[in-house]
């Protein structure tokens, strides 16, 4: 019989999992013109009950499930990111979802499921618990990537998801088999007690298990190599799955990188901080150089995306409580970013169609002056222009990386940030300084422009008062060094 405590641990996954349930059989017997919007308005606010549950638990570090399952700062703090990323999303999508022909109830009940996949990836202490975790949150991706099935691109895209998917996580299962089997154990917490202090050496076998197992989740945070997916997934995806798959997933799969380096191989680090700090440049260098060439805007938003996991990858290679810190504040920081430049990629729609390219938004500043501000300003806190969050967001990678004596590793991420201000402040100097051609449509709607206000006034006004995300990524992180 199971435990209390262990129900209660896992209390916000259990729950959000039945409510999926329940509102599949509440799609199924509304009525059809309604299904949408009622399993939408509930997936929402389910969503903001199981983000004030996890808020509620969070009350030190709890194992459960026989070690399976941990609950601590650190991830109370990567499911609150996750679970906002899921709900400003769905929010934003609502009318998106609507006019694309995409209208099935089905969308946001998978949105559900692959929440509760992310956070059993975040609280996993184990690597067949991490397992089940990563293939609940892929297999619902997989499905809404190829949501819109009269669509040749979002079928395509949907596929080479599922394809690519399927190869890496048969790379990661390979690596926890040789882990399991050099190591003697899966279990997070006695993996870290083998090779703690003094303890056992790892074997030839053991490092190998451990590059498949760093290669599999490498694929999911869309590092370099392992990114070939990434541009066409988020061009031929729905533009409102592109923009969950640039914030949610992304942020659960980077919290998993986190905990699985410095838990259970914690006591590793020489050995593999050199396969990070490598697709960590690689994938900063791409994505820098990639994007330049790029017309369409979520092609260059993915190549976006694979620089900022290169930068993000800085904190971890550090091996720091301070790279792990600066990791945290860089994932918050990322989230409300990509949150607001997808909101405005939402509005890019003439005539009722959506248009993709970046030359379509030539001289929308005079048409649409507001959403021309938001672009200027989530354009300069990607680029990492002061002072807007997202160079805070790099100083505090980098500094950790200085302090840990990574020179040539901060000044490559330095060059790259400089190259990749390029195609950002194209898009700006595109918005404001070219002539108008077609006008988007009016009005904006009220969930976009919610999204894009509040998102910019916090990456705007971020450095008036950056105390609760600095202090909350300190306690998190100090929560995966307790020593």
């Amino acid at each position: 019989m199971i435990e209390m405590p262990d129900m209660l641990a896992a209390g916000p996954e259990i729950a959000l999992a039945v409510i999926g349930m329940v509102l599949m059989m509440i799609g199924v017997f509304a009525p059809e013109k309604k299904a949408l919007s009622i399993v939408s308005g509930l997936t929402i606010a389910s969503l903001i009950v199981t983000l004030a549950f996890v808020i509620w638990l969070a009350d030190g570090r709890v194992v459960a499930f026989s070690g399976l399952f941990l609950t601590d700062a650190f991830a109370v703090y990567m499911k609150i990111l996750v679970l906002l990323g899921s709900i400003f999303v769905l929010f934003m999508s609502e009318n998106y979802v609507q006019r694309e022909g995409m209208d099935r109830f089905e969308f946001p009940i998978l949105v559900i499921y692959a929440t509760v996949g992310m956070m059993m990836m975040i609280s996993a202490n184990d690597l067949i618990s991490l397992y089940v975790g990563l293939e609940l949150q892929s297999l619902s991706l997989y499905v809404i990537a190829a949501f819109q099935r009269d669509r040749v691109r979002s079928s395509e895209a949907g596929l080479k998801y599922f394809v690519l998917g399927a190869l890496s996580s048969g790379l990661l299962l390979y690596g926890c088999s040789l882990i399991y089997g050099f190591a003697g154990t899966t279990n997070f917490d006695a993996l870290a007690g083998l090779f703690a202090g003094q303890g056992l050496e790892a074997s030839p076998g053991l490092i190998v298990g451990m590059v498949f197992l760093t290669a599999g989740l490498a694929f999911k945070i869309s590092a370099v190599p392992f990114h070939m997916w990434t541009p066409d997934v988020y061009e031929g995806a729905p533009t409102a799955v592109t923009a969950f798959f640039a914030v949610a997933p992304k942020i659960a799969a980077i919290a998993l990188f986190l905990r699985v380096m410095l838990e259970p191989f914690g006591g590793l680090i020489d050995e593999w901080r050199q396969i990070i700090v490598l697709i960590s440049i690689a994938s900063m260098v791409l994505g820098a150089f990639a994007a330049i060439a790029q017309n369409n805007i979520k092609r260059l938003m993915a190549y976006s995306s694979i620089g900022h996991v290169g930068y993000a990858l800085i904190g971890l290679a550090s091996g720091s409580e301070a790279g792990l810190r600066g990791v945290l504040i860089y994932m918050a920081i990322y989230l409300v970013m990509n949150v607001g430049a997808f909101a405005c990629i939402l509005c890019m729609r003439v005539n009722g169609r959506m248009v993709e390219n970046i030359d379509d938004l030539a001289g929308s500043a005079k048409s649409h002056p507001m959403m021309a501000l938001a672009i200027l300003i989530f354009m300069f806190s990607l680029a990492g222009i002061p002072p807007m969050a997202g160079f805070f967001g790099k100083f505090f990678i980098f500094t950790a990386a200085i302090e840990a004596e990574l020179y040539t590793l901060a000044i490559i991420g330095v060059v790259a940030s400089v190259v990749g201000a390029y195609y950002y402040l194209r898009i700006v100097k595109i918005v404001f300084f070219d002539d108008l051609t077609e006008r988007f449509d009016k009005p904006i709607g009220r969930s976009l422009s919610t999204v894009m206000t509040l998102s910019g006034v916090v990456t705007i006004l971020f450095f008036l008062w950056p105390a609760p995300i600095l202090d909350s990524a300190a306690v998190a992180a100090a929560a995966l060094f307790p020593g």
